[in-house]
């Protein structure tokens, strides 16, 4: 059957393999790898003939996939063709859904960061939000392609989504789809400065920032005084988008640099000639949910010595992954893990995050609260150079006062720190 057939064919080149290293020397590795596909093999064939019912191949086999790639970290991942097509159309345009990051911790599904502007973002869901049924059905157990399944769908329809938080007891939230937008760009006036949010970096990312910036400068009569970046629940998304965003604030030299299992293909990105805000203060919001790209994007304006940070330690998430199409996208694709990237002065931030300049919280929090990060996920690659995340200090970190009515104080502390480096910088040039 089509089944043994497959295995039977991986069996073939893995053993043919075998034999080709062992003109040179046996290779007992290739050998035992030879003798667990082997059981790999039986193993279907026994479920495919004394099994109690029928059973779907292509569904065994994808499931053998999955565990494969699941049991190495919790980015690598098979995406099935309709999956594959759902991220490149993430990454390129726009889909009926959500609007949100998710991943899979314990089993449950488990919200990294929503977006915002979007049902998710409206809804006040937070990083380490668990959705634990959709419609009524339980998703305890489902991969994150199942559940994305779900409550993706055509624009306009409602889903109702299930919510177990910490600290408080489920409850449902009934969400209309919406188109997910484009535009992960937006800019406004902000107390005399300019405000920039960067939602998520995707294929427009770059070039829908250097639309705000000129628009930014024009309402500033040509000279913009000082900009906050908020990078905060920016999960992250394009490697190329992340240079590009840093790039437009940097006047040359190192913005990040790949490594991978072979030397060879490392790559270091530089920035070109050319700060876009002619050296104006720069003050950049990050978060917990601030991963991946937008680590990246903090990490070199920190080590630069281009911008402040203001908010809490970042995610943690270090790793590179690649979109590898499987026959041209046909049968799916790998979202593999293929590298860790560091930033200018070296350092590595896998598992560790980008510990801000200024700790500052949204909202009042308690001794002993655990917050969400990469190195909470199950199977999360160790920082390779031993580090591990620092656990928070709640004392040092700047709350808002417990009658605070304001809407976000981060923010409002940004611009105060801004408005300090702007005077400063003032005062150096005269």
């Amino acid at each position: 059957m089509r089944l043994n057939f497959i295995a039977a064919a991986i069996a073939f080149a893995l053993g043919a393999g075998a034999l080709a290293v062992s003109a040179e020397g046996f290779d007992n590795s290739r050998e035992d790898t030879y003798r667990q596909l082997e059981l790999f093999g039986d193993v279907l064939s026994r479920i495919e003939s004394d099994y109690v019912t029928d059973v779907d191949d292509a569904a065994l086999i994808e499931a053998a996939i999955e565990g494969m790639l699941e049991s190495l970290d919790p980015h690598s991942s098979y995406l099935s063709p309709d999956s594959f097509q759902d991220m490149q159309v993430s990454t390129r345009g726009e889909y009926g859904g959500l609007g949100m990051e998710i991943t899979l911790r314990d089993d449950l599904i488990t919200i990294v960061s929503p977006y915002e502007d979007t049902p998710a973002g409206r809804a006040g869901l937070l990083p380490g939000d668990q959705i634990i049924a959709v419609d009524g059905s339980s998703i305890v157990g489902f991969s994150t392609d199942e559940a994305v399944d779900l409550m993706r769908g055509p624009v306009g329809e409602p889903v109702t989504i299930t919510i177990a938080r910490e600290g408080e007891d489920n409850f449902d939230l009934n969400l209309v789809r919406e188109i997910i937008p484009l535009r992960t760009v937006a800019w406004r006036e902000e107390d005399g400065y300019g405000y920039l949010r960067i939602a998520g970096f995707n294929e427009h990312t770059t070039e829908t920032l250097h639309e705000a910036i000129a628009e930014m400068r024009d309402a500033f009569d040509g000279t913009i005084p000082g900009v906050v970046v908020d990078l905060r629940f920016n999960p992250g998304g394009l490697l190329d988008q992340a240079v590009g965003v840093t790039d437009t604030f940097l006047d040359g030299g190192e913005i990040v640099t790949t490594r991978y299992r072979n030397p060879a293909e490392n790559q270091r990105f530089n920035a070109r000639p050319g700060d876009m805000i002619n050296g104006a203060p720069i003050v950049v919001l990050i978060n917990e949910g601030s991963a991946s790209a937008s680590e990246i994007v903090a990490g070199a304006l920190q080590d630069r010595q281009r911008a402040t940070l203001v908010g809490r330690t970042s995610f943690g998430k270090g790793s590179v992954q690649t979109l590898i199409p499987l026959r041209g996208g046909r049968d799916g694709g790998l979202r593999l893990t293929t590298g860790r990237y560091y930033t200018p002065s070296g350092r590595s931030i896998q598992a560790t995050g980008i510990i801000p300049d200024w700790l500052v919280a949204f909202r009042r929090i308690e001794e002993g609260a655990e917050g969400y990060s990469e190195s909470a996920l199950d199977g999360a690659l160790q920082n390779e150079d031993g580090a591990e995340r620092e656990a928070e200090n709640i004392a040092a970190i700047e709350m808002p006062p417990e009658d605070y009515e304001g809407d976000d104080f981060q923010l409002e502390r940004a611009l105060e720190i801004l408005a300090s480096l702007s005077t400063r910088e003032q005062a150096a040039l005269q």
